[in-house]
Formats: structure tokens, sequence, C-alpha cells
């Protein structure tokens, strides 16, 4: 069973078929039809509406979380289970559903006043980002921990994500800048609105939550219709049962690209498990790892020589689940180059719902994560669930009334492996039938460690790499020499990869421009890229060249600064 809240009133589902996105049920099943579907892959923001994790029971209901936005035509509606969904009809004040009484929202009376929208096919979505963005900075206000107006490039960034085609962008940023004037008025003229915050009773969800599973009940699907089942563990434990069981399922994280398999491929899967509700695969932490001469050892037991060498580094620890949106301030305190390219990856919506888990393991040669995974070094912890031939695990688990007997008997197994091992042809990977992403570890940068990423893309915002350079430079103590290099590439070959010909060309040499230059020149040894439409062949191989480049002339002008 799935729980939400939809415009204020509690839902609560078991009989329907998994692969339902928000939007479809939305419009088909609730004929919600003030989102509009436009691409159907979450590009233009057409169907963007808004979400708030609601408070459990035991909960402190005084705490709201912020509110976000999602692209509802690839976001399952299980993912909103527990949620409170908001569309544009919803955030106006209208109890008697009468266009003339009612008190528009501060994002959509802007809207009105600045003339912001002409064929208004857009509108809905620009409507539900703009009043995400508003209700955000107001609950910081009420905090504060701002005093300050939303500025221009605060709306500029919040509509990032929703594509215009008739009005211009002109007027929408000028709605999403009185929007702050406007809530200020009505705030003096003792104008109450509708609290989008409001407290919404969530005793229904608490008491029909499920119970924990233990080793004698079966983990029962949340959703099943005819042979269309859809899990929802609550729990590492209760995930690695369901995998055991179900090893063929399709692992469903934020799925901001497997949605596109169920709106573009018309795929209709027939077991999901969806990793949304444990918080396990969503926690960070810190943890110690040998390192010998900069690289990363999993022999604790050297001796001699090189056990003198070793040294220990901290490794930051990634759940898989983790989404770009949690990532990112835990990101701006270890990697905040790394932090700087989340602005140019995707949209607000996406970066919502996407997770490192699901970028690494989809294995997408323009995936914008890997490339620089791979310059730090970043090790992946995967687990496998089923050891068996899976035809006869799934054959199993429909003819018993207890899965968990069948997980028990089939231990999983574990393995933490350097990143590039991961990756092994298109699309393909180390994971097999019952394999998950546990975590990413990526080792803490060193005094001696530099790091530059250059993301190629037409479009500044939201916009998949053309191609992605990542590199992260190790310098002897005096600076003078260049120990270690790792070059990691995207969208220059079928699978993310490390650039080994131009990395070796490099090591042992001098820290000045001319190194990189003669490096550069064995790119064409690495890779052979392909022409598509988002560059030819020529164009990748001419810019990641001066790309390589670049790192070197930010290399010396970076030495030279922190010599001054």
């Amino acid at each position: 069973m799935i729980h939400f809240y939809l415009n204020g009133k509690y839902k609560q589902l078991t009989d329907l078929n998994p692969n339902t996105t928000v939007l479809e049920y939305l419009r088909l099943h609730e004929k919600q039809t003030d989102t509009k579907e436009g691409c159907g892959s979450g590009d233009c923001g057409a169907c963007t509406i808004m979400g708030q994790k609601l408070p459990t029971q035991d909960a402190d209901h005084s705490n709201h979380a912020p509110f976000y936005t999602l692209n509802s035509c690839i976001t399952l509606l299980s993912l909103m289970d527990g949620h409170h969904l908001m569309t544009a009809a919803f955030i106006a004040d209208n109890p008697a559903n009468h266009p003339d009484r009612a008190l528009l929202h501060p994002a959509q009376q802007a809207m009105v006043d600045c003339h912001g929208s002409q064929c208004g096919f857009c509108t809905p979505g620009f409507v539900m980002t703009l009043a995400s963005t508003y209700e955000n900075h107001r609950l910081q206000v009420a905090e504060g921990t701002t005093t300050d107006d939303l500025s221009y490039d605060d709306i500029v960034a919040s509509i990032s994500g929703n594509l215009c085609r008739c009005t211009g962008y002109r007027p929408i940023i000028d709605a999403g800048l009185a929007m702050s004037e406007i809530g200020r008025q009505r705030d003096a003229d003792q104008i109450i609105a509708k609290d989008l915050t409001i407290s919404l009773a969530t005793d229904a969800m608490a008491s029909s939550k499920p119970a924990a599973s233990n080793t004698t009940n079966t983990i029962a699907p949340a959703l099943i219709q005819e042979s269309r089942k859809l899990f929802i563990p609550q729990s590492i434990d209760e995930l690695n049962q369901v995998l055991a069981a179900h090893p063929k399922a399709t692992i469903w994280a934020g799925g901001t690209d497997l949605g596109l398999s169920v709106t573009q491929h018309l795929v209709d899967h027939d077991v999901i498990v969806q990793l949304s509700a444990i918080d396990e695969l969503k926690s960070w932490s810190l943890t110690d790892s040998k390192s010998l001469n900069g690289k990363q050892s999993k022999d604790t037991e050297l001796k001699g020589k090189q056990a003198s060498e070793q040294i220990e580094i901290q490794s930051l620890v990634l759940g898989a689940g983790m989404s770009y949106k949690q990532m990112l301030p835990v990101l701006e305190q270890y990697f905040p180059n790394f932090a700087n390219l989340f602005e140019r990856i995707a949209s607000p919506q996406i970066r919502n719902m996407g997770t490192i888990g699901g970028n690494v393991a989809n294995a997408s040669p323009i995936g914008d994560l890997p490339p620089i995974l791979l310059a730090l070094d970043a090790h992946i912890h995967i687990r496998h669930c089923a050891a068996v031939d899976s035809s006869d695990i799934d054959c199993a688990a429909d003819n018993t009334n207890d899965n968990n007997s069948l997980s028990n008997q089939m231990p999983c197994n574990d393995e933490i492996i350097p990143l590039q091992e991961f990756f092994l042809d298109y699309k393909k990977t180390k994971l097999r039938a019952g394999s998950y992403v546990v975590a990413l570890h990526i080792p803490l940068m060193q005094d001696n460690q530099h790091l530059y990423i250059h993301k190629i893309s037409k479009r500044y915002e939201d916009d998949i790499s053309a191609c992605l350079l990542a590199a992260r430079i190790d310098l002897s103590a005096d600076g003078l020499t260049i120990e270690n290099v790792r070059l990691g590439l995207g969208g220059m070959a079928a699978i993310p990869l490390l650039a080994a010909k131009c990395q070796q060309a490099l090591i042992g040499q001098a820290v000045d421009v001319a190194s990189f230059e003669t490096a550069s020149k064995m790119l064409a040894m690495d890779v052979s890229p392909m022409t598509d439409v988002r560059a030819s062949r020529e164009y990748r191989m001419h810019v990641v060249q001066r790309l390589i480049i670049k790192c070197g002339k930010q290399l010396v002008a970076d030495i030279k600064a922190e010599s001054v």
C-alpha cells in the first residue's frame, strides 16, 4: 500500500499498476488536468508539481520539510509515498472554486501582473517552480536565516528546468522578482493566505506504515496489479531479502533516466523494487583507509619499505540513495570544485530526485558524475544478493509464502572495487541480477592535489554533456613536479574512462603548460570518440585536448597565486 496527500486530501492505494507515473495518476485517475504533459522526458518542466515530505507520527511536527519540485511525467507515483503533492489549482486560496473570488498565490498573482503567460501551456509548471522558490524563501525569512529578497540569479536558477516557447523569460523573471513584494503587501494589509505548510493529520499514514520485517514474515508488495508488483523495502535487510527472491526486478531510485523507459519506450516493468524508504542508503560518513604513494590500497598487511610509505587518508562515503540535492552541501564542504558543477547538471527538478547510485549504475557514457569520480579515484561498494540462477529464484519466489526463507539460504556478497573496474562496456557493468550499489567511497583531497572540472554542452544549464573532463593532479612536495594524474573522460567513448596515455605522459613532468600540451597529443591513443547530434568526433577530440591544456594553465596560475 502507498499513502500520500494530494492537494490536501488523503489517498491510499494498493491496486495500481506499479509503472504509473504521478502525471498519469493526476490526469487519468484524478482528472487533475491543471498539470500539463509536455515532453514526457523530464526536460520541459510543463508537468512540474510541488512536493513536501510529511512528518511521521513520532516526528516533530513543528519542523516543516522544505518544498521541492519534481517532474511528474517521469516520477513513479509510489515515490510519493508519505508526501504531500500540490498542483497549481491547489495553491490558490479558492474555497468557493470561483475564479473571481480566489486569492491567488503570490507566484500566480505575479504571473498575472507581469504578463508572464501567452499560450499558457507551460504556465502551471512555471507557477509551481516559482511557488516552491517563494515558499522556501518565506520559511528562511521566518527562521531568520535570510533577510534578502530573492535575486535575479535566484529566479533564473529556479526556472532553469522550465521551458517557455512563446512568452519569453523576461516577464516570467519579472514575476519571480515581484513575488516577495506581493507577499509583504498582503502581510501589511493583514490578508491571510492559504498556509501550504499546514500540519496534515498523519495518523492514518502512521497506522498503515508497513511493520518491520522479521525472519518469518513475507515482505508484501506495496502495489500489485495482476502479475505486476512493486516493493518498497524499509531497510537494507528488507532490500536484501526482496532482491534475493526477485533478482530480475527493476531497481528504482530517483528514476530520472529510468522513467523514460516507461514514458518513451512504453516498458511495463513486471517487478519494481523502490529504494526511496531506505534511510541507510541516503546517509554519508567519513572513513579511514590506507594509501600508498597516493593510491588506495586494499592490502593493510604490507611490510618493509611499503608499509613505511603508507599513510592514513579519509574517504567520503556517499550512500547510493543520496540525491543531488542531498549531496550538494556535503560536497561543498569536502569537494567545492565538484559542488560548483551541480548548477550545470540537469535541472532543479531532476536534482531533487536523481541519485548518485542511479547515475553511476546507469553507466551512461555522458553521465556527469562518473568522470569526476574516476578522477578522484573513487571506489564503488556493490552488494550481490542472488547466488544462484535467477530464473530458479523467481520461480521459487512465485510459489512460496515465505520469501525470507529463500533469502536466508543465499547470503549477500559485498565487494568494493575501483570505479574504473565497474564499467565493462556500453551500459554494461559489474552489476548482475540481484545486485545493487550500496555507496561510493571518495578519498578526500590532499594538500598537494588539485581538481579541475570542465563540462561542454550546447546550453549552460539543464543540458547533457557533449564531453566532460575531470582532472586530479598530484604534485611533489616542492610543487615543481607532477607525481600522479587522473583524467576522467565523459562523452568520449562507450563508457566513462581514464585517459591512461595522457596521464602517463604527465607523470614526472615539470609543472608547466608545455607538459600538458605534449600530453594532450596522446588523447587519440586513449579514445576514439563518435559523432552524434551533440558533437562531431573531431570537435570532441579538439575540445578535450584544449581542456587538458586549460587544466595546465589553471594549475600554473593556482600555484603562482598560492606562492604570493
